[in-house]
């Protein structure tokens, strides 16, 4: 028996409400199938879609007084995929006549205040707008906007690094109790210390930044990243390309330096893979596809780095 953070790609989660309770009965079939296999699992999962329809839903950014803090449509977004997830997952455990409970936990992520991301801001939320759109919205305080790949102009938002789960000990308690819990759905709702506690900020926080942190501090056994493809590659999408399987840290750290993985796709997945194996003995990190997902773990496929032995 492995315990093994699993860290869910948006492709796992469908585009809308109604896309995703139909995508989520098939995710939750893949997710299963680890447990039936004896492993405890630990879920994260991005919420890159959804929670850019809650802000648009939610937000008026014509005034900026109006509009609905950025934290608080993270909270709303780990609630609802937690609950599609919950019931997908207990309703296939029911199936199986598996005696299994799954919780979500709405969680706080602690990021440096001083980052130098929030110098920085770079990933777009919601809506496109023109120019001179997203020039007057930055000159009346609504954050900053950027130019998206020839679609039109986004606010974008830090993206500072995870450094604390403050949920940390009440997630470890319920899997200890053997429960499947979901947990960091979005990389964790970002917050920063303050003399009244914690107070919510404006960012998103890499999820597979935030689940290398979970699987380290739950001292799990194997982080498995789904995504998109069975395997990473070098030379993607040209004609030499090679696609990965066992690679070593130094490999990895190679790959990185000859800027093999795109930024913003398969770079921050092999980074997170590096932060969770590196200084770590029998630790495995993996990347492949949901499909694939039962298979990597039997060693089949993915792509896979092990920490020094």
């Amino acid at each position: 028996m492995s315990r093994i953070v699993v860290a869910l790609g948006g492709n796992a989660l469908g585009n809308n409400a109604k896309e995703q309770l139909l995508t989520v009965k098939k995710t939750a079939k893949r997710l299963v199938d680890l447990v039936a296999m004896g492993n405890e699992i630990i879920i994260s999962h991005g919420n890159g879609p959804q929670v850019g329809m809650i802000y648009k839903a939610m937000s008026n950014t014509s005034n900026p007084e109006d509009a609905f803090p950025f934290a608080e449509c993270g909270a709303m977004s780990q609630g609802y995929i937690g609950y599609h997830l919950q019931q997908a997952m207990q309703a296939e455990f029911e199936k199986r006549r598996m005696k299994k409970k799954v919780v979500t936990i709405v969680s706080q992520v602690e990021v440096n205040k001083n980052d130098a991301a929030f110098q920085n801001p770079t990933k777009p939320i919601g809506t496109f707008y023109t120019k001179k759109e997203a020039i007057a919205l930055a000159r009346a305080g609504a954050g900053t906007y950027k130019e998206d790949a020839g679609r039109g102009y986004r606010r974008v938002v830090p993206s500072p690094k995870p450094i604390k789960i403050c949920e940390l000990s009440t997630v470890n308690q319920l899997v200890e109790d053997k429960i499947v819990v979901i947990t960091c759905g979005g990389g964790g709702i970002p917050v920063v210390k303050s003399k009244d506690g914690y107070k919510g900020v404006d960012a998103v926080i890499d999820k597979d930044r935030t689940s290398a942190l979970l699987a380290r501090e739950l001292n799990a056994d194997i982080l498995l990243i789904l995504t998109t493809v069975e395997k990473a590659s070098i030379n993607y999408n040209k004609p030499n390309e090679v696609k990965l399987g066992n690679i070593s840290i130094e490999e990895a750290k190679q790959y990185i330096e000859n800027k093999e993985f795109a930024e913003g796709s398969m770079l921050p997945k092999i980074e997170a893979c590096l932060y969770f194996v590196e200084n770590s003995k029998g630790k495995k990190a993996i990347i492949t596809s949901l499909a694939k997902a039962k298979f990597a773990i039997e060693g089949k496929t993915g792509t896979a780095i092990e920490g020094g032995k």
